[in-house]
């Protein structure tokens, strides 16, 4: 198992890489793909397969995608196994559907910091392939996730991915079982889909009303809802518009949206 080796591959800032190097953590982090059995599993940055040997012990498919030059030839070296599942490619640029041949998988990792809201909201856009997602990210991002209408972690990142999934907070992991490590604590989290296959709205407009009104997210819904149907709009009249954009469930907002949509052009 690699745990010593953990400097041949030099972890890199502008990358936000923070290789883990407790074996444990990565043990407990690959178990959290089974919570969709079988099918294959897609890890983003796999760096020097700290995670990559847990998953492989799977029994299934395994694929790792690396945009890190000096993390794939180590990943050849140690993991021939893989031979051609080790994909250097940038995972926000990959076209999904073509990384097992149209089939679905479980999109797993220990994802850089600097990208992983970027990661959801491209899961989003492929969530017909990947009924789980699992793995390591920054705490405050993990509590975003799994955050409830009226609380403070509660956004944009919450009520869009909760449209679609359901997310487990699984545990927390200190900084000092990474190298570097991070100034802040991770977090394990698992998102389920949640069964729906309609949102029972326009995805778009929902994605445009949470979005815009979470850039004032501490005033009342009205203020940034004039952006969208104008400052006139009878509608800004009614109550749900005294709340503020945290205070709304998912359900809420797809109401909204459909109370929205026959006022615009």
């Amino acid at each position: 198992m690699i745990s010593e080796e953990i400097s041949k591959v030099r972890p890199k800032k502008f990358l936000g890489q923070h290789f883990l190097t407790d074996l444990n953590v990565a043990s407990r982090i690959a178990d959290t793909v089974d919570a969709c059995p079988q099918i294959p599993v897609l890890e983003v940055g796999p760096g020097m397969g700290v995670l990559t040997q847990f998953l492989m012990e799977k029994d299934r498919l395994v694929k790792v995608v690396e945009i890190d030059r000096e993390s794939v030839p180590y990943l050849h070296a140690h993991f021939p196994q893989l031979g051609d599942n080790i994909i250097e490619a940038d995972f926000l640029k990959m076209n999904l559907g073509e990384a097992f041949g149209g089939e679905k998988f479980v999109l797993t990792g220990n994802y850089p910091y600097n990208i992983s809201s970027q990661i959801f909201f491209k899961m989003l856009d492929n969530k017909e392939l990947i009924p789980c997602c699992t793995g390591m990210i920054q705490k405050e991002v993990a509590e975003r996730l799994a955050a409830q209408p009226g609380t403070k972690a509660y956004g944009v990142l919450s009520v869009l991915v909760q449209a679609w999934y359901d997310v487990e907070y699984v545990f927390t992991v200190n900084e000092n079982v990474f190298n570097p490590p991070p100034k802040v604590k991770s977090a394990v989290v698992i998102m389920r889909r949640n069964g729906k296959t309609d949102l029972g709205c326009d995805e778009a407009l929902f994605r445009r009303i949470v979005k815009t009104v979470f850039t004032m997210r501490r005033k009342m819904m009205r203020n940034g809802m004039k952006q969208i149907v104008g400052k006139d709009c009878p509608l800004l009249e009614d109550a749900i518009f005294n709340r503020r954009p945290e205070q709304l469930s998912v359900d809420e907002f797809v109401e909204l949206t459909n109370r929205v949509q026959p006022l615009l052009p």
